[in-house]
């Protein structure tokens, strides 16, 4: 077993939690017993998950989107009272880390995304206060085309096919990736030049956008971009603190 103040404070480390501007609480959201011998993690602190780790004997929940979004006290319906109870109910303690980990630059989605679709090369992208979310890959020789990198972004995010507008040079040397709902950063993709930008979520204003920018553009799943993280975390803590992790899919189509 290990101790869920040692595991909370690696992690809290390890992602700069902390230092991030976010729309949610970073770290331990909701305390349970103080020893953990098996990780269950998921994209997002659902009853599903919350059952499934139930299931797996679960001492901590270990997730992307947490229970609780916002600074200040909120009011608690019934649903985040079932799941609340739930953990409650266990003494399953909630870990949660949004935004610092979609922008660490080795197990954040997106420097994952990068490595999983051929990237030689990142550099941080997508300014959000003093910190960046995002990364630029980029490829070497001649570049690909947006097929393959289509073919490559469906592969990195579970085989997902995403949706895709070929409004960019025929072969891709660059990307810009935002995953989840990152596409209000394809305007930066457009001005810094980019050829391609995948993230999770489309607007509806990024066809003609994308498009009249002369840049691909990739949407590859809220959930699907932002599988990979989580699962990356859950094996570093289980390695470093001999501990069991299992990554729990609870696929969503958006």
């Amino acid at each position: 077993m290990a101790k869920l103040e040692e595991i909370v404070n690696f992690c809290d480390e390890l992602l700069d939690a902390q230092s991030f501007e976010d729309y949610c609480p970073n770290g331990l959201q909701v305390p349970g017993r103080g020893e953990v011998k098996t990780i269950v993690s998921g994209v997002s602190a659902s009853l599903e998950l919350f059952e499934r780790a139930a299931e797996l004997d679960g001492d901590l929940i270990l997730a992307h989107h947490g229970l609780i979004w916002g600074r200040t006290p909120t009011v608690i319906d019934r649903a985040a009272k079932r799941r609340l109870e739930l953990l409650f109910s266990r003494d399953c303690s909630l870990l949660a880390y949004h935004l610092p980990l979609d922008g660490h630059s080795e197990i954040g989605n997106n420097a994952l995304i990068a490595a999983e679709i051929g990237c030689e090369r990142q550099q941080p992208f997508g300014e959000l206060g003093a910190k960046t979310i995002g990364v630029a890959g980029f490829f070497g020789g001649e570049g690909i085309s947006i097929t393959e990198l289509a073919e490559r972004t469906a592969a990195a995010c579970g085989g997902r096919e995403p949706l895709v507008f070929d409004g960019g040079p025929a072969q891709i040397k660059s990307v810009a990736i935002v995953s989840g709902a990152g596409s209000s950063y394809l305007d930066d993709a457009i001005r810094s030049g980019f050829d391609a930008f995948i993230t999770g979520e489309p607007a509806e204003r990024v066809m003609n956008e994308s498009r009249e920018g002369g840049v691909h553009f990739i949407a590859a799943g809220h959930y699907a971009t932002e599988t990979l993280g989580v699962q990356r975390l859950g094996g570093l803590i289980a390695e470093r603190f001999s501990v069991s992790h299992q990554f729990v899919d609870v696929p969503n189509p958006i």
